[in-house]
């Protein structure tokens, strides 16, 4: 049923009455303020969460130049893990699977070949152990493993969906690392942050947080941030839809009353341009880069303990730096991140800034590594309803539906 004309006349009115009370050119002042005056360093509680690495700058270039700039890396890999999202049987198993693929641009094809699939299994019956080790398959060219997640009274299907991704997105990137000669660009952020911000959300995710199996995951991170620091081969996050809230948050904390939702809203309110009340199309705009040590990155800042992980390297060669980028085009804001041990170096940080940009500018959207790794790793929704008929006939157990299944038509019977 569609809403009466009436209806929809009625709610633009909500609309217009709640815009009277708007002044939008406040913010654009309130922007301007924050970077000029807040941000070098910004500070919570008297500890410094972010500050910039270098010179505070606010930076455009044209598209079309940016598009048509040499790129100062190639070979570029990216790397992504999909999943087929958390399920919940009758027989009480949950469960998720990932894959991670990489590719590379240019092309190659043995790589893209090569899949890491894992299997997350949780269950309240603690006399059972569904535990399986790596097992090749396909030739040698992928593997294939099943992980039971510790129990929890609750988040099991969090608990599950977390692991799942980043162990195989971590694994995939491990074995292939060597791979990598001049350019890795993860598809999300450097460290597995969801399992970061357990110790945050929940007691009992926090002590599960600091188990064995959730700490191997993130420790393949640091191995992975060290291997690449070791052979000197840059490695960066890509983050399509940044959510943090440190900058907000704090500005809060001191009084400041933030309009945006979250720092991404922050920072497009910064870089968007507008020339006679619309928006200038023709440029991207990208900050200089910040050093982060709140939030889920607190882990990882010199003065955090990695979640009592050895690093082998010193401590602030690990911490999270980040630029974010501005596409007036589709009026999307993304965040890159890296390791501080890279970002410290004016050249290299200059060139993995051109190499982002100048990636964005020509594709329209993610860089191209990136874009093919989503699609090797992505599971479609076809694929998902076909792969929960097979567990359900392997289970013998159907699954477990809710009513908004049925109501957004997520799978069949």
């Amino acid at each position: 049923m569609t809403l009466d004309p009436i209806h929809v006349d009625n709610i633009a009115r909500l609309a217009s009455a709640i815009a009277e009370d708007v002044d939008d050119t406040d913010h654009d002042d309130l922007a301007a303020t924050v970077w000029a005056e807040w941000l070098s360093p910004l500070r919570r509680g008297g500890r410094v969460v972010c500050e910039p690495v270098d010179e505070q700058e606010l930076r455009a270039v044209p598209i079309d130049d940016a598009a048509l700039a040499d790129r100062p890396f190639e070979p570029v890999h990216g790397l992504d893990s999909g999943t087929i999202n958390p399920t919940t049987f009758k027989n009480g198993l949950v469960l998720d699977v990932a894959q991670a693929a990489m590719a590379s641009t240019p092309s190659d094809l043995d790589l893209h070949r090569s899949r890491s699939l894992v299997a997350t299994v949780h269950t309240a019956d603690t006399t059972v152990d569904h535990d399986l080790d790596w097992v090749t398959y396909d030739g040698g060219y992928s593997r294939r493993r099943v992980l039971h997640v510790p129990k929890v009274n609750r988040y099991a299907e969090g608990v599950v969906h977390a692991l799942a991704l980043y162990l195989a997105e971590s694994d995939h990137a491990l074995t292939h690392a060597n791979t990598v000669t001049d350019l890795l660009i993860l598809d999300g952020p450097i460290y597995p942050k969801e399992l970061l911000t357990w110790e945050d959300r929940d007691p009992e995710l926090g002590e599960l947080a600091r188990e064995a199996k959730p700490r191997a995951v993130v420790e393949n991170y640091v191995r992975l941030v060290e291997g690449f620091l070791e052979r000197d081969v840059p490695l960066v996050g890509f983050v399509k839809n940044p959510s943090s809230r440190r900058i907000v948050r704090t500005l809060s904390g001191k009084g400041v009353e933030a309009p945006w939702a979250d720092d991404a809203g922050f920072f497009t309110r910064l870089l968007e341009r507008r020339t006679d009340g619309q928006r200038d199309r023709d440029a991207l705009t990208f900050t200089s880069w910040f050093r982060s040590r709140d939030g889920a990155d607190e882990a990882f800042a010199t003065d955090g303990d990695a979640l009592g992980i050895d690093r082998r390297l010193p401590a602030d060669a690990y911490e999270v730096t980040f630029f974010v980028l501005y596409d007036p085009r589709y009026d999307v804001l993304y965040k890159v991140e890296a390791p501080a041990a890279f970002t410290r170096d004016p050249d290299i940080r200059a060139a993995l800034t051109d190499q982002i940009v100048g990636d964005v500018a020509a594709a329209g959207g993610p860089p191209q590594a990136v874009a093919k790794a989503d699609e090797l790793a992505r599971v479609s929704a076809s694929e998902k309803v076909a792969l929960r008929r097979k567990f359900e006939e392997q289970f013998d157990s159907e699954q477990l539906h809710t009513y908004d299944d049925v109501r957004w038509d997520l799978t069949e019977f």
